[in-house]
Protein backbone atom coordinates (compact mmCIF):
# COMPACT_ATOMS: atom_id res chain seq x y z
CA UNK A 1 0.00 0.00 0.00
CA UNK A 2 1.38 3.43 -0.92
CA UNK A 3 2.23 5.86 1.85
CA UNK A 4 -0.15 8.76 2.40
CA UNK A 5 1.85 11.83 1.23
CA UNK A 6 0.23 13.82 4.04
CA UNK A 7 1.40 11.38 6.70
CA UNK A 8 5.03 11.86 7.85
CA UNK A 9 7.12 8.72 7.90
CA UNK A 10 8.98 9.87 11.01
CA UNK A 11 9.01 12.54 13.69
CA UNK A 12 12.31 14.24 14.52
CA UNK A 13 12.81 16.56 17.48
CA UNK A 14 15.72 19.03 17.49
CA UNK A 15 16.63 20.66 20.81
CA UNK A 16 18.43 23.97 20.34
CA UNK A 17 18.02 26.77 17.84
CA UNK A 18 21.64 27.81 17.30
CA UNK A 19 23.84 27.03 14.30
CA UNK A 20 23.93 23.29 14.99
CA UNK A 21 20.19 22.93 15.58
CA UNK A 22 19.12 25.06 12.63
CA UNK A 23 21.66 23.34 10.40
CA UNK A 24 20.52 19.86 11.45
CA UNK A 25 16.85 20.69 10.92
CA UNK A 26 17.63 22.26 7.55
CA UNK A 27 19.73 19.30 6.41
CA UNK A 28 16.95 16.84 7.25
CA UNK A 29 14.29 19.08 5.74
CA UNK A 30 16.25 19.37 2.49
CA UNK A 31 16.87 15.62 2.30
CA UNK A 32 13.57 14.34 3.69
CA UNK A 33 10.67 16.81 3.45
CA UNK A 34 8.40 13.93 4.50
CA UNK A 35 9.97 13.84 7.99
CA UNK A 36 8.03 15.94 10.52
CA UNK A 37 10.59 18.20 12.22
CA UNK A 38 9.98 20.04 15.48
CA UNK A 39 12.68 22.41 16.78
CA UNK A 40 12.62 23.71 20.35
CA UNK A 41 14.62 26.78 21.43
CA UNK A 42 14.69 27.75 25.10
CA UNK A 43 15.25 31.49 24.49
CA UNK A 44 12.18 33.70 23.99
CA UNK A 45 13.26 34.41 20.41
CA UNK A 46 15.70 33.14 17.81
CA UNK A 47 18.81 35.31 17.98
CA UNK A 48 22.61 35.29 18.07
CA UNK A 49 25.13 37.46 19.87
CA UNK A 50 27.39 39.98 18.17
CA UNK A 51 30.57 38.23 17.11
CA UNK A 52 32.27 37.03 13.97
CA UNK A 53 32.90 33.57 12.53
CA UNK A 54 35.45 32.37 10.01
CA UNK A 55 34.08 29.86 7.51
CA UNK A 56 36.67 27.75 5.74
CA UNK A 57 35.87 26.25 2.32
CA UNK A 58 34.57 23.11 4.03
CA UNK A 59 31.85 25.10 5.80
CA UNK A 60 31.05 27.24 2.76
CA UNK A 61 30.71 24.08 0.69
CA UNK A 62 27.95 22.89 3.04
CA UNK A 63 26.05 26.17 2.72
CA UNK A 64 26.39 26.09 -1.06
CA UNK A 65 25.07 22.53 -1.15
CA UNK A 66 22.00 23.71 0.76
CA UNK A 67 21.38 26.31 -1.95
CA UNK A 68 22.52 29.27 0.16
CA UNK A 69 25.38 30.60 -1.99
CA UNK A 70 23.60 33.81 -3.02
CA UNK A 71 22.30 34.49 0.47
CA UNK A 72 25.80 33.99 1.90
CA UNK A 73 27.37 36.30 -0.70
CA UNK A 74 25.06 39.13 0.35
CA UNK A 75 26.13 39.17 4.01
CA UNK A 76 29.62 37.65 4.23
CA UNK A 77 33.07 39.05 3.46
CA UNK A 78 35.62 37.11 1.41
CA UNK A 79 39.15 38.03 2.57
CA UNK A 80 42.00 37.95 0.11
CA UNK A 81 44.80 36.99 2.47
CA UNK A 82 45.67 35.62 5.89
CA UNK A 83 48.58 37.39 7.58
CA UNK A 84 50.25 36.20 10.78
CA UNK A 85 52.14 38.86 12.74
CA UNK A 86 54.07 38.95 15.98
CA UNK A 87 52.12 40.85 18.61
CA UNK A 88 55.19 42.37 20.29
CA UNK A 89 56.86 44.06 17.30
CA UNK A 90 54.46 43.68 14.35
CA UNK A 91 56.78 41.53 12.23
CA UNK A 92 54.92 39.49 9.61
CA UNK A 93 55.70 35.83 10.26
CA UNK A 94 53.79 34.23 7.39
CA UNK A 95 50.98 34.69 4.90
CA UNK A 96 48.47 32.55 3.02
CA UNK A 97 46.64 33.72 -0.11
CA UNK A 98 42.87 33.37 0.22
CA UNK A 99 40.35 34.77 -2.27
CA UNK A 100 40.77 33.33 -5.75
CA UNK A 101 43.58 31.01 -4.63
CA UNK A 102 41.34 29.18 -2.15
CA UNK A 103 38.45 29.14 -4.61
CA UNK A 104 40.65 27.50 -7.22
CA UNK A 105 42.19 25.01 -4.79
CA UNK A 106 39.03 23.91 -2.98
CA UNK A 107 36.18 24.95 -5.32
CA UNK A 108 34.73 27.08 -2.52
CA UNK A 109 35.79 30.41 -1.00
CA UNK A 110 37.00 31.36 2.47
CA UNK A 111 34.39 33.58 4.12
CA UNK A 112 34.05 35.64 7.28
CA UNK A 113 30.62 36.47 8.65
CA UNK A 114 28.78 37.92 11.63
CA UNK A 115 27.21 35.18 13.76
CA UNK A 116 23.80 36.85 13.62
CA UNK A 117 23.93 36.98 9.81
CA UNK A 118 24.73 33.28 9.52
CA UNK A 119 22.05 32.45 12.07
CA UNK A 120 19.45 34.51 10.19
CA UNK A 121 20.46 32.91 6.89
CA UNK A 122 19.87 29.41 8.28
CA UNK A 123 16.68 30.37 10.08
CA UNK A 124 15.07 31.91 6.99
CA UNK A 125 15.98 28.89 4.89
CA UNK A 126 14.43 26.56 7.47
CA UNK A 127 11.27 28.68 7.73
CA UNK A 128 10.67 28.20 4.00
CA UNK A 129 9.83 24.54 4.72
CA UNK A 130 7.32 22.74 6.92
CA UNK A 131 9.43 22.43 10.08
CA UNK A 132 7.64 23.55 13.26
CA UNK A 133 9.74 26.01 15.27
CA UNK A 134 9.02 26.94 18.90
CA UNK A 135 10.75 29.40 21.23
CA UNK A 136 10.57 29.63 25.02
CA UNK A 137 10.66 25.82 25.30
CA UNK A 138 13.19 24.43 27.78
CA UNK A 139 13.53 20.64 27.77
CA UNK A 140 13.94 19.26 31.28
CA UNK A 141 14.61 15.62 30.46
CA UNK A 142 14.33 12.89 27.87
CA UNK A 143 12.29 9.75 28.42
CA UNK A 144 13.82 6.97 26.32
CA UNK A 145 11.36 4.37 25.04
CA UNK A 146 11.84 1.23 22.91
CA UNK A 147 10.16 2.79 19.88
CA UNK A 148 10.80 6.48 20.42
CA UNK A 149 11.84 9.35 22.67
CA UNK A 150 9.72 11.81 24.59
CA UNK A 151 11.09 15.20 25.63
CA UNK A 152 9.52 16.70 28.73
CA UNK A 153 9.39 20.49 28.87
CA UNK A 154 9.86 22.59 31.99
CA UNK A 155 6.12 23.35 31.86
CA UNK A 156 5.29 19.63 31.70
CA UNK A 157 4.52 19.62 27.99
CA UNK A 158 5.43 16.39 26.20
CA UNK A 159 7.16 16.28 22.83
CA UNK A 160 7.14 12.70 21.46
CA UNK A 161 9.38 11.80 18.53
CA UNK A 162 11.04 8.89 16.82
CA UNK A 163 14.46 10.46 17.43
CA UNK A 164 15.98 13.51 19.12
CA UNK A 165 18.99 15.61 18.15
CA UNK A 166 20.64 17.52 21.00
CA UNK A 167 22.09 20.76 19.64
CA UNK A 168 21.76 22.82 22.79
CA UNK A 169 25.36 23.96 23.13
CA UNK A 170 28.33 23.39 25.39
CA UNK A 171 26.26 23.74 28.57
CA UNK A 172 23.79 21.03 27.55
CA UNK A 173 22.48 19.34 30.69
CA UNK A 174 20.72 16.78 28.48
CA UNK A 175 24.09 15.69 27.06
CA UNK A 176 25.53 15.39 30.58
CA UNK A 177 22.65 13.18 31.68
CA UNK A 178 22.82 11.06 28.54
CA UNK A 179 26.58 10.47 28.65
CA UNK A 180 27.24 10.96 32.37
CA UNK A 181 30.53 12.78 31.79
CA UNK A 182 30.06 15.95 33.85
CA UNK A 183 30.26 19.63 33.01
CA UNK A 184 32.70 21.42 30.68
CA UNK A 185 36.02 22.53 32.18
CA UNK A 186 37.58 26.02 32.08
CA UNK A 187 40.54 26.07 29.70
CA UNK A 188 42.57 28.81 31.39
CA UNK A 189 41.97 31.10 28.39
CA UNK A 190 39.67 34.13 28.21
CA UNK A 191 38.59 35.78 24.95
CA UNK A 192 37.70 39.44 24.58
CA UNK A 193 35.50 40.27 21.60
CA UNK A 194 34.58 43.54 19.97
CA UNK A 195 33.15 45.00 16.78
CA UNK A 196 33.57 48.34 15.07
CA UNK A 197 32.68 49.86 11.67
CA UNK A 198 35.62 49.48 9.30
CA UNK A 199 35.40 53.18 8.51
CA UNK A 200 36.29 53.87 12.16
CA UNK A 201 39.26 51.48 12.24
CA UNK A 202 42.84 52.82 12.15
CA UNK A 203 44.18 53.31 8.63
CA UNK A 204 46.77 50.59 9.24
CA UNK A 205 44.04 47.92 9.41
CA UNK A 206 43.61 46.08 6.09
CA UNK A 207 40.03 45.78 4.89
CA UNK A 208 40.29 42.45 3.05
CA UNK A 209 42.50 40.35 5.29
CA UNK A 210 42.34 38.01 8.23
CA UNK A 211 45.15 39.16 10.51
CA UNK A 212 46.36 36.99 13.38
CA UNK A 213 48.67 38.37 16.09
CA UNK A 214 50.76 35.88 18.08
CA UNK A 215 52.34 36.75 21.42
CA UNK A 216 53.49 35.17 24.67
CA UNK A 217 50.42 33.68 26.38
CA UNK A 218 48.08 35.52 24.00
CA UNK A 219 46.90 35.86 20.45
CA UNK A 220 44.48 38.06 18.56
CA UNK A 221 42.65 38.03 15.25
CA UNK A 222 40.62 40.53 13.26
CA UNK A 223 38.74 40.26 9.98
CA UNK A 224 35.87 41.91 8.08
CA UNK A 225 32.23 40.89 8.53
CA UNK A 226 28.82 42.18 7.39
CA UNK A 227 29.74 42.25 3.70
CA UNK A 228 33.01 43.96 4.54
CA UNK A 229 31.56 46.95 6.40
CA UNK A 230 32.47 45.96 9.98
CA UNK A 231 35.54 44.53 11.67
CA UNK A 232 35.45 41.66 14.16
CA UNK A 233 38.24 41.77 16.77
CA UNK A 234 39.15 38.98 19.21
CA UNK A 235 41.96 38.82 21.79
CA UNK A 236 42.58 35.60 23.71
CA UNK A 237 44.70 35.76 26.86
CA UNK A 238 45.73 33.19 29.44
CA UNK A 239 44.62 33.68 33.00
CA UNK A 240 42.22 32.65 35.75
CA UNK A 241 38.47 32.51 35.42
CA UNK A 242 37.16 36.05 35.99
CA UNK A 243 35.89 36.39 39.54
CA UNK A 244 32.16 36.61 40.10
CA UNK A 245 31.25 35.43 36.62
CA UNK A 246 28.73 32.59 36.34
CA UNK A 247 29.39 29.78 33.89
CA UNK A 248 28.69 30.92 30.37
CA UNK A 249 30.45 32.56 27.51
CA UNK A 250 29.14 36.08 27.06
CA UNK A 251 29.80 38.74 29.69
CA UNK A 252 30.34 42.48 29.72
CA UNK A 253 33.96 43.67 29.73
CA UNK A 254 35.92 46.89 29.51
CA UNK A 255 39.00 48.00 27.60
CA UNK A 256 40.69 48.50 30.95
CA UNK A 257 40.15 44.86 31.90
CA UNK A 258 41.65 43.75 28.60
CA UNK A 259 44.68 46.04 28.79
CA UNK A 260 45.38 44.95 32.36
CA UNK A 261 45.78 41.31 31.36
CA UNK A 262 47.23 41.93 27.90
CA UNK A 263 50.46 43.79 28.57
CA UNK A 264 52.40 45.77 25.92
CA UNK A 265 51.70 45.02 22.24
CA UNK A 266 52.70 46.54 18.91
CA UNK A 267 51.38 50.06 18.30
CA UNK A 268 49.17 49.01 15.37
CA UNK A 269 47.42 46.38 17.44
CA UNK A 270 47.16 48.79 20.37
CA UNK A 271 45.57 51.45 18.14
CA UNK A 272 42.97 48.95 16.98
CA UNK A 273 42.13 47.89 20.53
CA UNK A 274 41.71 51.54 21.51
CA UNK A 275 39.26 52.05 18.62
CA UNK A 276 36.87 49.26 19.66
CA UNK A 277 33.99 50.99 21.47
CA UNK A 278 32.70 48.03 23.50
CA UNK A 279 34.08 44.69 24.64
CA UNK A 280 32.53 41.38 25.66
CA UNK A 281 34.30 38.72 27.68
CA UNK A 282 34.19 35.02 26.86
CA UNK A 283 35.81 32.51 29.28
CA UNK A 284 36.69 29.48 27.17
CA UNK A 285 35.35 26.18 28.47
CA UNK A 286 35.67 22.83 26.76
CA UNK A 287 35.93 19.07 26.88
CA UNK A 288 38.60 16.56 25.97
CA UNK A 289 38.61 15.50 22.31
CA UNK A 290 35.94 12.94 21.48
CA UNK A 291 36.87 9.37 22.40
CA UNK A 292 34.47 7.45 20.20
CA UNK A 293 31.13 7.39 18.41
CA UNK A 294 29.33 6.80 21.72
CA UNK A 295 29.79 10.54 22.44
CA UNK A 296 27.81 11.40 19.29
CA UNK A 297 24.84 9.03 19.58
CA UNK A 298 23.05 6.71 21.98
CA UNK A 299 20.13 4.79 20.52
CA UNK A 300 17.61 7.29 19.23
CA UNK A 301 19.46 10.35 20.55
CA UNK A 302 22.14 12.18 18.56
CA UNK A 303 24.42 14.92 19.94
CA UNK A 304 26.00 17.47 17.61
CA UNK A 305 27.77 20.80 17.51
CA UNK A 306 29.15 22.26 20.73
CA UNK A 307 27.00 19.91 22.79
CA UNK A 308 29.09 17.05 21.40
CA UNK A 309 32.50 18.56 20.64
CA UNK A 310 33.17 22.12 21.83
CA UNK A 311 36.11 23.59 19.91
CA UNK A 312 38.74 25.99 21.13
CA UNK A 313 38.90 28.90 18.65
CA UNK A 314 42.45 28.24 17.38
CA UNK A 315 41.47 26.54 14.13
CA UNK A 316 38.31 28.61 13.49
CA UNK A 317 36.19 25.48 13.02
CA UNK A 318 33.52 25.49 15.73
CA UNK A 319 30.64 26.56 13.49
CA UNK A 320 32.08 24.59 10.57
CA UNK A 321 32.04 21.28 12.45
CA UNK A 322 28.44 21.89 13.54
CA UNK A 323 27.47 22.50 9.90
CA UNK A 324 29.41 19.41 8.81
CA UNK A 325 27.61 17.32 11.44
CA UNK A 326 24.27 18.47 10.07
CA UNK A 327 25.20 18.03 6.40
CA UNK A 328 26.51 14.50 6.98
CA UNK A 329 23.30 13.46 8.71
CA UNK A 330 21.32 14.69 5.72
CA UNK A 331 23.55 12.72 3.34
CA UNK A 332 23.00 9.50 5.29
CA UNK A 333 19.21 9.63 5.29
CA UNK A 334 17.48 7.08 3.05
CA UNK A 335 15.46 8.33 0.06
CA UNK A 336 12.11 10.03 0.46
CA UNK A 337 9.21 7.84 1.66
CA UNK A 338 11.50 5.07 2.88
CA UNK A 339 11.32 4.27 6.61
CA UNK A 340 14.14 5.59 8.76
CA UNK A 341 15.85 3.25 11.21
CA UNK A 342 16.95 6.02 13.55
CA UNK A 343 19.23 4.03 15.86
CA UNK A 344 21.06 2.58 12.86
CA UNK A 345 21.21 5.96 11.09
CA UNK A 346 22.59 7.76 14.14
CA UNK A 347 25.10 4.96 14.77
CA UNK A 348 26.40 5.24 11.18
CA UNK A 349 26.49 9.03 11.45
CA UNK A 350 28.39 8.89 14.73
CA UNK A 351 30.98 6.48 13.31
CA UNK A 352 31.46 8.75 10.32
CA UNK A 353 31.82 12.01 12.27
CA UNK A 354 33.56 11.41 15.58
CA UNK A 355 37.17 10.96 14.45
CA UNK A 356 37.18 14.09 12.29
CA UNK A 357 35.69 16.13 15.11
CA UNK A 358 38.22 14.71 17.56
CA UNK A 359 41.06 15.61 15.19
CA UNK A 360 39.84 19.19 14.88
CA UNK A 361 39.50 19.44 18.66
CA UNK A 362 43.06 18.15 19.13
CA UNK A 363 44.54 20.41 16.46
CA UNK A 364 42.73 23.40 17.95
CA UNK A 365 44.27 22.68 21.34
CA UNK A 366 47.72 22.24 19.82
CA UNK A 367 47.40 25.49 17.89
CA UNK A 368 46.61 27.29 21.14
CA UNK A 369 49.94 26.17 22.59
CA UNK A 370 51.78 27.21 19.41
CA UNK A 371 50.03 30.58 19.12
CA UNK A 372 50.82 31.46 22.77
CA UNK A 373 54.33 30.00 22.74
CA UNK A 374 57.29 31.36 24.69
CA UNK A 375 61.02 30.59 24.65
CA UNK A 376 62.38 27.97 22.25
CA UNK A 377 58.93 26.90 21.04
CA UNK A 378 58.20 30.48 20.03
CA UNK A 379 61.53 30.75 18.22
CA UNK A 380 60.88 27.51 16.34
CA UNK A 381 57.35 28.60 15.43
CA UNK A 382 58.54 31.90 13.98
CA UNK A 383 61.29 30.22 11.98
CA UNK A 384 58.93 27.59 10.61
CA UNK A 385 56.40 30.22 9.53
CA UNK A 386 59.14 32.23 7.82
CA UNK A 387 60.34 29.18 5.86
CA UNK A 388 57.09 27.29 5.26
CA UNK A 389 54.33 29.86 5.84
CA UNK A 390 51.75 28.83 3.21
CA UNK A 391 52.34 25.11 3.73
CA UNK A 392 51.84 25.43 7.48
CA UNK A 393 48.83 27.75 7.29
CA UNK A 394 46.91 25.83 4.65
CA UNK A 395 44.84 22.85 5.84
CA UNK A 396 44.03 20.58 2.86
CA UNK A 397 42.83 17.68 5.07
CA UNK A 398 40.30 20.08 6.59
CA UNK A 399 39.31 22.49 3.82
CA UNK A 400 38.71 19.76 1.22
CA UNK A 401 35.93 18.35 3.40
CA UNK A 402 33.50 17.44 4.63
CA UNK A 403 34.03 13.80 3.68
CA UNK A 404 30.96 12.53 1.86
CA UNK A 405 29.59 9.24 3.22
CA UNK A 406 27.79 8.65 -0.08
CA UNK A 407 31.09 8.63 -1.91
CA UNK A 408 32.76 6.19 0.48
CA UNK A 409 33.80 2.84 -0.90
CA UNK A 410 32.55 -0.14 1.03
CA UNK A 411 30.03 1.64 3.24
CA UNK A 412 30.54 3.83 6.27
CA UNK A 413 33.66 4.60 8.20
Amino acid sequence: MALNPQQPVARLLVVGGGMAGLGAALAVQRARPDVAITLLEQAPEFSEIGAGIQLGPNAVRVLHDWGLAEALARVAAFPQRLSVRRATDGVTLGTLPLGAAVQQRYAAPYATIHRADLHTLLLRALQEGPAALYTGQRVQRLELQPDGVCAVGSDGQLWPADAVLLADGIWSTLRSRLLGDGAPVFSGHVAYRGLLPLKDAPTSVPHEEVVAWLGPRLHGVHYPVRAGTWLNVVLVVEGPLPQGEPPGWDHEATRGQLLQVLGPVHRELQALLDAVPQWRQWPLFGRAPMRGPHEHARGRVGVLGDAAHPMRPYLAQGAAMALEDAWTLGRLLPPVAQPVDWPLLLQRWARWRWARNARVQSRSRRNGSIFHAQGLLRWGRDLALALLGPRLLDQPWLYAGPPDPRAAVGGQG
